[in-house]
């Protein structure tokens, strides 16, 4: 059976330079996020504001902690003062919440909006229309405690990698055109965050530069 870092150094072997591992390590232990720490990993996702909460406290200062799970404007102020990179910004309510904490703790906090392309309503985030919307809208000047550092999606969870691959596709050319319109002269607008266990080499054909992993490195959820 392998080991946790047995699971992280074939996922690297796999991943192009330039795509980064995100080890999502929501619902597993701390003792699990230490095991993948020990094997080099620095990179991990949680998808709940009070358990990334106490995860934080119980292990080391150097891990970069990116919060991946829908976000309730109510529990910014929790991980505020830690979190790296949040991607899963789907109002402009949450971006705006976001840059007032970020504010109070004089941090600059990573944001990539996320992009609703998924055949599921239970899916959030913004349509490709709102997303360039809110970029258009979006002066730099005004949020000096954020950065936009490009977009996520999560793809349908089907079985139908077609599908799976013509999203990531979209959300790939809705970056380009992005990127041209309102980024050209940015170089922090570069991360295409999509792709997990099941289908991160689809996304990475597709130009992901992060992958969520969860399942492959810490196994099933207990």
């Amino acid at each position: 059976m392998n080991t946790i870092a047995d699971n992280i150094r074939q996922i690297k072997a796999l991943l192009p330079e330039g795509v980064t591992l995100v080890a999502v390590s929501k619902f597993h232990p701390a003792e699990a996020v230490r095991q993948a720490y020990d094997a080099g990993q620095r990179i991990f996702g949680e998808s709940r504001a009070q358990e990334l909460k106490a995860k934080q406290q119980l292990l080391p200062d150097d891990i970069e902690w990116h919060f991946i799970g829908s976000l309730q404007s109510n529990k910014v102020r929790d991980i505020i003062p830690f979190v790296h990179t949040i991607h899963s910004i789907d109002s402009l309510k949450l971006l705006q919440e976001v840059h007032l904490q970020a504010a109070k703790h004089g941090r600059i906090v990573n944001v990539l909006p996320e992009i609703h392309l998924a055949r599921e309503e239970t899916k959030h985030g913004f349509t490709p229309e709102e997303c360039k919307a809110l970029l258009q809208g979006f002066n730099p000047a005004d949020y000096p405690f954020i950065r936009i550092v490009g977009l996520m999606c999560l793809a349908s969870d089907t079985e139908d990698m077609a599908e799976v691959q013509r999203e990531f596709h979209c959300l790939h050319t809705l970056f380009a055109e992005c990127k041209q319109a309102y980024f050209q002269k940015d170089d922090s607008f570069r991360e295409l965050s999509m792709g997990m266990s099941h289908d991160y080499l689809p996304a990475v054909r597709e130009g992901s530069t992060m992958v969520r992993i969860g399942t492959r490195i810490f196994g099933n959820r207990k």
